[in-house]
């Protein structure tokens, strides 16, 4: 940084390292005329010392000027080290991968891993990527009844994802990345002292799923720009307290056409419906009994390749819950279980193609998929909606 060119004016900010009056400024900064507040130092020392932090304030500038041309936009993000994320984090590549893309969606670069700071307790997939206890786990064949202490641990765990998920809701708008959704994601849970339960679990490099058009499940966020007519579903998982709550909404971006809200306004019904019944007694097989029979008075299909799942201390666990009709789930539901029921529900065919990034779940024919899901415990007399809609929720379904 030149230290005569670039100096500020009298009248001066804060360093942005020290807080000490401001004499010097990003030259990069003054480049692409970013805020004068971000870019002050008062020496080269303070702005060498905050450089690393600094530069990604240039990349997602850079990055978010090519609005118009995805291959502008992917060519920038490269060049500035965003890379696609192959393979559950066994391969990183700056090369658009070979692939017979069922839909007209591109998987964009992503971004770095993001912080999360040492207060925060955190699961044991957090530093290596492989969860430790959960695969190993009396709870993958037992369906674990929980006590009141960890009744209310998931109450107030869910809570906390459902007020993440909100804050993701009310950002989504034409021209927003869902890498900037990501963002959003995981400084609101880090806020509320929780972990993103996706991050690095099984090496997935982001702190939510965001699923666009004809992504069924597992989207990764990148650079891509949300664009007007189309859907995306954010799933949330946080960690708190030793638990997780897990819930997911598909949103409209901007004017949506009639196809694809009968689409998203069946599958939120669906859900509904399979709540309705959820009480003890009851088998686990209905679940999917009564969305399949939902979903195919609208003439659409329900996925069969991802069900719901027991949830707790472990982020999955038994039981297995299946949205289709004539499945073999085994067992009865009672009084103390937490679940999860997020029926994914396509325009065209069920069937489903797996991107080569080895997460993003699309559907077979490139039609459009979307999902709901909630969080449930089980009562004496029924269910309760552990991540339910808060009166502070924003209001984004039209129903």
């Amino acid at each position: 940084m030149d230290q005569d060119s670039n100096t500020v004016a009298e009248t001066s900010l804060p360093c942005v390292k020290c807080g000490n009056t401001a004499r010097l400024q990003c030259p990069k900064c003054l480049e692409l005329k970013l805020p004068q507040e971000g870019a002050a130092f008062c020496s080269q020392d303070c702005f060498k010392a905050l450089w690393s932090s600094h530069k990604s304030v240039h990349l997602n500038s850079e990055v978010h000027t090519f609005r118009g041309n995805p291959q502008e936009c992917i060519t920038a993000a490269l060049s500035k080290g965003w890379l696609y994320c192959l393979k559950k984090g066994q391969a990183r590549t700056k090369q658009l991968p070979y692939f017979d893309w069922t839909g007209t969606l591109r998987p964009y670069p992503i971004s770095g891993q993001r912080f999360v700071p040492d207060r925060i307790p955190k699961p044991d997939w957090a530093v290596d990527g492989i969860p430790k206890i959960e695969p190993v786990s009396d709870l993958q064949n037992i369906v674990e009844i929980k006590t009141p202490e960890q009744i209310e641990r998931m109450r107030k765990t869910c809570r906390i994802a459902r007020e993440v998920l909100d804050v993701a809701a009310r950002a989504i708008k034409p021209g927003v990345t869902t890498d900037e959704i990501d963002e959003l994601v995981h400084n609101a849970t880090i806020a509320a002292g929780a972990y993103p339960s996706p991050l690095n679990y099984h090496f997935f490099p982001k702190s939510c799923c965001t699923s666009v058009n004809e992504v069924i499940c597992h989207g990764i966020p990148d650079a891509r720009r949300l664009e007007d007519g189309d859907i995306v579903n954010v799933d949330v998982t946080v960690y708190y307290d030793g638990v997780h709550g897990d819930l997911n909404e598909t949103y409209f971006v901007g004017n949506v056409d009639e196809e694809s809200q009968q689409l998203v306004r069946c599958t939120y019904e669906c859900l509904e419906n399979a709540i309705s019944i959820v009480k003890p007694g009851v088998r686990f097989r209905e679940v999917g009994e009564v969305i399949n029979r939902h979903a195919s008075m609208s003439k659409l299909s329900v996925v069969k390749s991802y069900c719901g799942h027991g949830i707790g201390e472990l982020f999955h666990c038994a039981p297995n819950i299946p949205h289709y009709g004539k499945n073999k789930a085994v067992g009865v539901m009672k009084a103390g279980q937490t679940f999860t029921i997020e029926p994914m529900i396509n325009s065209g065919v069920w069937r489903d193609r797996m991107w080569p990034d080895g997460w993003t779940a699309v559907t077979a024919d490139g039609k459009r998929s979307a999902q709901f899901e909630h969080t449930l415990l089980v009562t004496e007399t029924g269910v309760e909606v552990l991540t339910a809609r808060l009166p502070s929720s924003p209001n984004v379904f039209p129903w």
